[in-house]
């Protein structure tokens, strides 16, 4: 019997293997992964809860990582749809960064890579081939990342380089700087809580956030106009109403800076940008809102 080519792919597709492979250099990421998880548990069976301005502040770093993400790795770099003043660009990769958003580079290179070949064998993230859970973590550390070189060569410049080189510390920081409440007389156990709300917690919100875009977002049918992208109402409160969660409106029109379109898809990436705007940080539209 013959084997396809699309039977040949399926075959030797990375999601069939064990969830305890990693590909070539991404350990670290597996490890992260289950650090947050495993440090998170714990945090919340063994330890008190923090001060309430901790939360406060734990929200805080979650809600502009979130923007950075959206405003900056993705509408901005990923697809050009307009271009940010540098000071802001910066600010908003240090935040989307400590908000476990990866480098900017790698970032950027899969999500053009994803937008490329989507919802194909290739496309390093289909749940339509994987399944939910790959879509939705495996591919983190099983897929190799994408080409620089091919997907984003316009972004291998040193002001988006060095911050692969900061990766590590700034999640270092995302994770400890609680254990600082030590030195203003708090307790070591409210200063372990205080890491782990503005730590893991933090972080495993940020990253499932993130990753429902593709695996709960794509699973619908392929559309011609849209792929398997969809709109979903109800995971608006869990993006902070930032706007990611209208998908299908970004696959149809990948280059528009606008996520959410009608009066009620609420959107704060987009009021961000146009404030943003308003005052001469962002500009060059390839879309007007």
């Amino acid at each position: 019997m013959t084997t396809t080519t699309a039977e040949a792919t399926h075959e030797l597709a990375p999601w069939k293997r064990s969830w305890l492979y990693w590909a070539p250099g991404e350990f670290p990421v597996f490890f992260f992964i289950i650090f947050i998880h495993v440090t998170a548990v714990l945090g919340l069976i063994f330890l008190p809860m923090p001060p309430w301005w901790v939360l406060v502040l734990a929200f805080g770093l979650l809600f502009i990582g979130g923007l950075g993400t959206t405003v900056c790795y993705h509408r901005a770099l990923s697809h050009r749809s307009f271009k940010l003043n540098v000071v802001v660009e910066q600010i908003l990769i240090f935040f989307a960064m400590s908000n476990s958003s990866g480098n900017p580079i790698t970032w950027v290179a899969n999500h053009r890579l994803h937008h490329q070949v989507s919802d194909t064998a290739e496309d390093l993230s289909s749940p339509h081939f994987g399944g939910f859970w790959w879509a939705h973590l495996r591919w983190l550390w099983q897929w190799p990342a994408a080409s620089i070189q091919k997907y984003c060569k316009d972004l291998d410049l040193p002001r988006y380089r060095f911050w692969g080189k900061l990766q590590i510390l700034l999640l270092a920081m995302s994770c400890f700087s609680g254990m600082a409440l030590m030195a203003f007389g708090y307790d070591w156990k409210i200063a372990l809580a205080a890491c782990v709300w503005i730590g893991p917690i933090r972080l495993l919100w940020a990253l499932h956030v993130q990753c429902s875009v593709n695996s709960i977002c794509h699973m619908g049918p392929i559309a011609a106009e849209h792929g398997s992208g969809s709109n979903l109402l109800w995971l608006a409160p869990f993006h902070l109403f930032q706007g990611e969660n209208w998908h299908s409106n970004h696959h149809g029109k990948p280059l528009d800076h606008r996520l959410g379109r009608k009066w009620w898809q609420l959107d704060i990436g987009l009021l961000t940008i146009n404030t943003l705007a308003a005052v001469g940080l962002a500009k060059d539209f390839k879309s007007k809102s």
